[in-house]
């Protein structure tokens, strides 16, 4: 079954999670990684066993032992049941989520391609003993097929690269690793990275279109480090936080006394990408001004400085992004038309994070990590609620909103006195997402903590006493307004303020008891 698995042709993320399932099911264990050696770290590549949001996470070297350790040696290493290294899948097996992981066999043994050291695969039994002597060989034997495995995945990606290069008449472009950046698997990410390469190698301008938070500067730096001018700079400039003074000499630079204050000649943001790639985020709030010698470095590949009567001429591509509509300011007259047409050629839309399936949960595993590392944690997950609102949450401020979301969440339950040396599971309260932002349907109401009914009490007061709490808890989460708290209980409003009167809850709030 796994020769034949590996011998199929496909798709390199199909073959590699084909080959880590076969691998699982051939050890008869809880769980099965690939990861990939990404200087420092190593980045799960294919998972089985473990929790979805396992793929977005990144394993810090200096922070996983057990890793390390097998990552040192080309042989396979074992580590017994009793080793008190810490796993770095406690809480993580779709078995056991939540939970310190039992006393249990786990084996691992290093990757190499071209004999350079590619990362590890990493098998987990979570019964002693099934890692015998034979299991052990059996992996050896095992490692040769999954470096093949590995060597036709990225000769595959070569290949394409290689193809994509001559047809754009680029015989000389070299093969790229791929970005370890921008993280997902969903189809809308997977069809825009392919779009990127594409352009990525053409010289045309090219516009970001998308919501705010979206990562529009992550997608700038892919197109330059895919580009042809990849070996030249890429030079951010947030056109948001340029004063309209200072605008014109921050991009096109100042010929010395040009202005008051202009001790020295300065060039401009446009000669310091020479040879590069300029990235203009937030392009929609340039002055008016400005707008229009821009037009003219876009149409002519020159620049003037402050000061200077002779134009300077600059090889520079423009990469420009904006969560604006471009086209209502040019009607508008906030946006001249000529230059949204020039920045335009081919303009590129950013899905926002609703639309992107369960790439949320690979973001979120990433952030997880990140943020157990940071405050020395055993473990960080998410509780299943929790799972569950994020895929319900519309994310408005999108994967920049996620980020502070999980690392808020993760300072709140410091605060309140965890054990560094336990699994912390973040409950969805602490999330502390806008209600108006979920989903409409009927799991959304699992955001809404549920409380437990006092005990010794009689059948009818514990109902009251939890209908009492889920009323004040609904309206304080919805800062007292009673139509949104009706909607998170998914009653009708007007049964919501019976039922708060019977209870002793006045209609505006406050509690009688």
């Amino acid at each position: 079954m796994l020769i034949a698995d590996l011998a199929a042709d496909l798709p390199q993320a199909v073959r590699l999670q084909r080959l880590v399932t076969a691998l699982r099911a051939q050890f008869r264990c809880g769980a099965v990684a690939l990861l990939r050696l990404e200087e420092a770290h190593l980045r799960p590549v294919a998972v089985d066993g473990l929790v979805r949001d396992a793929l977005g996470r990144r394993f810090a070297m200096s922070e996983h032992p057990r890793l390390a350790a097998i990552l040192s040696r080309r042989d396979l290493t074992c580590f017994d049941h009793d080793s008190t290294l810490p796993d770095p899948y406690d809480g993580l097996i779709e078995t056991h989520v939540g939970e310190p992981l039992p006393v249990h066999d786990c084996m691992g043994i290093s990757l190499f391609v071209e004999d350079q050291p590619w990362g590890a695969v990493t098998l987990d039994a979570l019964q002693v003993g099934v890692f015998d002597d034979m299991a052990r060989d059996c992996l050896r034997q095992y490692k040769a097929l999954i470096e093949a495995s590995i060597r036709v995945t990225r000769l595959e990606a070569e290949i394409r690269k290689l193809r994509l290069a001559q047809e754009k008449g680029s015989l000389a472009a070299s093969p790229l690793e791929d970005d370890g950046e921008i993280v997902g698997q969903s189809q809308a990410i997977t069809q825009l990275l392919r779009e990127l390469d594409v352009v990525a190698d053409s010289e045309l301008p090219v516009l970001l279109l998308g919501e705010t938070g979206v990562g529009k500067e992550l997608f700038a730096r892919r197109l330059h480090r895919l580009s042809r001018r990849r070996a030249g700079p890429l030079v951010h400039v947030n056109c948001a936080a340029l004063p309209e003074s200072l605008a014109e000499s921050e991009l096109f630079g100042h010929a010395k006394g040009a202005f008051s204050g202009a001790a020295v000649e300065r060039p401009g943001r446009f000669e310091a990408a020479e040879n590069g790639t300029l990235f203009l985020d937030e392009v929609g709030e340039l002055p008016v001004a400005v707008q229009a010698k821009l037009l003219r470095t876009l149409q002519n590949g020159e620049v003037q400085r402050l000061g200077e009567d002779q134009p300077r001429h600059v090889n520079v591509r423009v990469i420009a992004a904006t969560n604006r509509k471009l086209r209502d300011q040019v009607r508008d007259g906030a946006f001249r038309a000529d230059l949204y047409h020039r920045l335009s050629v081919y303009p590129v839309h950013i899905p926002p994070l609703r639309e992107r399936d369960n790439d949320v949960l690979l973001l979120a595993g990433r952030f997880l990590e990140l943020n157990r590392a940071r405050l020395g944690l055993r473990s960080l997950r998410l509780a299943p609620e929790a799972e569950t609102a994020l895929r319900q949450y519309r994310w408005p401020g999108n994967v920049r909103e996620l980020e502070h979301a999980i690392s808020r969440a993760a300072l709140k339950i410091m605060s309140r006195g965890v054990d560094r040396n336990d699994i912390v599971t973040l409950p969805v309260d602490l999330l502390d997402l806008d209600l108006d932002q979920f989903e409409t349907g009927p799991d959304v109401r699992v955001a809404l903590p549920v409380a437990e009914p006092v005990a010794g009490s009689t059948l009818r007061a514990a109902v009251e006493e939890s209908q009492l709490r889920c009323i004040r808890d609904a309206l304080r989460l919805c800062g007292g307004n009673w139509a949104k708290a009706a909607r998170r209980l998914d009653v009708d409003p007007s049964n919501l303020h019976k039922l708060a009167r019977r209870l002793g809850l006045k209609a505006d709030g406050a509690a009688r008891r």
